[in-house]
């Protein structure tokens, strides 16, 4: 992993975080679940390579509806899924589940992106 990559995965993890407080003292402010939810998502995906590619792949899984065996495949399906879910719903509130829902998510993501960066030390 280079720098560069390992600079934007750790910013957009600290920015879905601090998205996340957000919401949980304003629940009005739920566009920023989803928000929150997409930079979880691209920490994962600039830590893995290619987030276009990542994003491709994931897409090409969703719609083939085979079973992921590969955890982390598994979950940025499901990561994917829930953001899905989460932009046709359009609340206006969030709800206790949607957001402890997001911020497993979002530890999950980070879980992973610290795993990653611990195999690929900085020079």
């Amino acid at each position: 992993m280079d720098r560069n990559r390992r600079g934007w995965a750790l910013r957009y993890l600290r920015e879905a975080i601090d998205e996340i407080k957000i919401v949980k003292k304003d629940e009005r402010a739920f566009d920023l679940v989803v928000d929150a939810l997409r930079k979880a998502q691209m920490a994962v995906y600039c830590s893995l390579g290619d987030p276009s590619v990542i994003n491709d792949v994931i897409s090409e899984m969703i719609e083939s509806g085979l079973p992921q065996n590969n955890p982390i495949l598994k979950f940025l399906v499901e990561i994917e899924r829930s953001i899905n879910y989460l932009e046709e719903v359009q609340h206006t509130y969030v709800s206790d589940i949607f957001l402890k829902e997001s911020e497993r998510l979002i530890m999950l993501a980070s879980q992973i992106v610290n795993v990653i960066m611990s195999l690929y030390p900085e020079d």
